[in-house]
């Protein structure tokens, strides 16, 4: 490849296509390929250079606090974890139907793991996904109102596809915590598709965030329709020392 075309494709932006290019006219002079079939092949490089960083900006963004897959998710472990189920959930039609999802269960039985697993596909389906825990999404809320920040931080959470809100139950939350999580859940209802993990039976909520109203009234709009998986089980931390079913497979 000459120096004049290199540039151009530099200018242009054309990275994945300056990537193979070399490769690419070999193989068109190989196999006699017409000019089509060449530009076919140089412009699917650029395309597939482009999809990567694409995703790549995706799971940045969302934020997950572990690199999760549902290939390596150990499903014989706890039976009451329906895997047609999960991957029917991350084939994305909830998203596309703006439904939500609540995963509820006893602390350690994978529920974080499927989550972040079924936000990873998302991504790659070209839904723009947000990962927090609950914690971490009431402290935002805290710290940008004090700094006259609730309408951006607020705007953060309502534009994803999908908002993940993980580890409900796990201790009790802050004051002002039901008012932020229903504002979220009530301007996110029917529009945008929200998914729960909670550790706690449901009728704990108002206890959690100390705000019982503000509870029913969240579980009220969430549970409309949301699909619920209610898992039981066995913890994989408690039984392998880890904090994953890799972890428990390896004991």
């Amino acid at each position: 490849m000459n120096g004049k075309l290199a540039e151009c494709l530099k200018k242009l932006r054309l990275s994945g296509m300056a990537q193979t290019l070399e490769v690419r006219l070999q193989e068109a002079t190989a196999n006699r390929l017409d000019h089509a079939e060449f530009l076919e092949l140089v412009l699917a490089d650029e395309m597939a250079v482009r999809h990567e960083r694409l995703i790549g900006r995706g799971m940045k963004a969302a934020g997950f606090r572990e690199q999760k897959t549902l290939e390596d998710f150990q499903w014989d472990f706890n039976r009451s974890i329906k895997k047609k189920q999960i991957y029917d959930l991350a084939a994305g039609g909830f998203v596309r139907q703006h439904r939500d999802v609540l995963l509820a269960g006893p602390p350690g039985i994978g529920k974080s793991h499927l989550v972040q697993a079924i936000g990873r596909q998302l991504i790659h389906a070209g839904f723009h996904v947000l990962y927090r825990s609950i914690f971490d999404a009431v402290r935002d809320f805290l710290h940008d109102e004090a700094f006259e920040g609730h309408d951006r931080v607020m705007s953060r959470y309502l534009k994803p596809d999908l908002l993940i809100l993980d580890d409900m139950g796990l201790k009790q939350l802050p004051k002002r915590s039901g008012e932020y999580l229903f504002e979220i859940i009530m301007r996110r209802h029917e529009l945008r598709s929200t998914m729960m993990t909670s550790n706690r039976p449901l009728e704990d909520w108002g206890k959690l965030i100390g705000d019982v109203p503000a509870a029913t009234a969240i579980l009220d709009r969430l549970l409309a329709h949301a699909e619920i998986l209610q898992i039981t089980g066995k913890s994989y931390r408690l039984r392998g020392g880890g904090d994953s079913p890799q972890d428990a497979a390896r004991t």
